[in-house]
C-alpha cells in the first residue's frame, strides 16, 4: 500500500518546480547559492537574505502550498505528506553546486555525489 501511495504521490509531483522556474530572479538566486531545497519541500534561504530574496522565496513557496494542497485532494493524501515526497524528489533532482538542507538541517552543497536526503525518502 505504501508504494502505491508513494507512486501516485510521484505522479501528483511531476510539475510542481515548474511554477518557480520560470522567474529569473528564482533561477539567478540558486545559482548563486542563496536558496536551497528542504526536506518540507518548501523552498529556504540560505544565510540572512535580503528582504527581495525572503519575499521572492515566500512567494514561491505560497505557490508551491497551492500546487500541494489541489494535488494532495486529488491523491487523497495530506498536504505534508505531498509536500515532504515532493522535497525528497526536489533534493534528489538538485544540480551539482545547488544548495539544499541535510537531514541534519545544515544546508549543503550538491556535489556529483547523491545528495543525503531523509531516511524515509523513498
Amino acid at each position: 500500500m505504501r508504494r502505491f501511495v508513494s507512486a501516485v504521490l510521484l505522479a501528483a509531483l511531476a510539475g510542481a518546480p515548474a511554477i518557480a522556474q520560470r522567474d529569473p530572479a528564482y533561477a539567478a538566486a540558486r545559482a548563486a547559492g542563496q536558496v536551497g531545497e528542504q526536506p518540507d519541500g518548501y523552498l529556504g534561504v540560505v544565510g540572512a537574505g535580503s528582504a527581495e530574496l525572503r519575499a521572492l522565496v515566500a512567494s514561491v513557496n505560497i505557490q508551491r502550498k497551492n500546487v500541494y494542497t489541489q494535488r494532495a485532494q486529488a491523491a487523497g493524501a495530506t498536504v505534508e505528506q505531498l509536500a515532504f515526497t515532493s522535497g525528497c524528489n526536489l533534493i534528489e533532482r538538485t544540480a551539482a553546486g545547488e544548495k539544499y538542507r541535510g537531514p541534519d538541517g545544515a544546508w549543503r552543497t550538491r556535489t556529483a555525489a547523491a545528495p543525503e536526503r531523509d531516511s524515509r525518502c523513498v
